[in-house]
């Protein structure tokens, strides 16, 4: 044992770090997702590929050894959504870019107030909301606007009068930047089946990209919330602006965190 400390190289802590990091950020990254029940079939169909080696199950030792050879491309199919978000965070570009807390602040209440007043109407609405990336190259068509995100504004974008209403309500960098665009839907098979088409793209979108996704029901007027993959269901006007705040201010909470902790030290 010692003889093994006494060789570990400065080199060697640095690689062991640099990959622990990296199983460290994947972790975060599909915490919450999908791609953890997928991780859990594959360690299931690893522990049957043991346990045929122990058991000398040749046949199935067999099947399962020329899956288990082509693991990469596997992992590549399954999980590249997953793959193309991660590398995507390389170039981060934070919703709120350049807007003062305040400016923040008043955008989320917009944001909460036209939700609110579009649900009690039971009027549709889906609003995708772009975070640290770009998203561009997931939408279809689209009409340009680019406005200060007004509650206004967006009850008239979605009445049904509006020719831009039947699409998503694209946010980018704190503004209306698009609206009537279409968003790719979702391929999951285990959706329940009140789930409309507006919920089917805004789980679609979240599933692609690292962005968040509201969504008004037309048939009931309640207020979902959609990223990473997954949904809550039923918000409030407290519930969806906190739910808002956590997920599109993360950088000015974490300052504050900061400060409040070297004001502590």
């Amino acid at each position: 044992m010692l003889d093994v400390l006494t060789n570990i190289r400065l080199l060697d802590i640095l690689d062991i770090s640099i990959v622990a990091f990296i199983i460290y950020r994947i972790i975060l990254l599909i915490k919450g997702t999908r791609a953890v029940q997928m991780i859990l079939g594959l360690v299931v169909v690893f522990a049957f590929y043991v346990v045929s080696r122990v058991g000398d199950l040749h046949t199935l030792n067999w099947f399962l050894s020329n899956f288990l050879s082509s693991i990469i491309l596997v992992i590549v199919v399954i999980f590249q959504n997953d793959i193309r978000r991660a590398l995507m965070h390389v170039g981060r570009n934070p919703f709120f870019g350049g807007m003062s807390s305040h400016e923040e602040s008043a955008a989320i209440d917009e944001l909460v107030k036209a939700c609110v007043a579009l649900g009690s109407r039971k009027i549709g609405a889906l609003i995708a909301i772009e975070r640290e990336n770009g998203i561009n190259d997931i939408l279809e068509s689209g009409t340009s606007i680019d406005a200060r995100v007004s509650c206004e504004l967006i009850r008239a974008i979605f009445m049904p009068s509006s020719p831009i209403h039947d699409g998503a309500l694209v946010l980018q960098q704190g503004r209306l930047a698009l609206a009537g665009c279409f968003l790719p839907l979702s391929r999951g098979l285990d959706l329940t089946k009140d789930l409309g088409t507006r919920h089917r793209a805004a789980l679609g979108l979240t599933e692609l990209a690292d962005a968040v996704a509201i969504v008004v029901s037309e048939e009931t007027g309640n207020i979902s919330v959609a990223v990473n993959g997954g949904m809550t269901r039923n918000l409030d006007a407290a519930s969806l602006k906190k739910v808002l705040g956590r997920l599109l201010e993360p950088r000015r909470i974490k300052t504050k965190k900061k400060i409040q902790q070297l004001k502590k030290g």
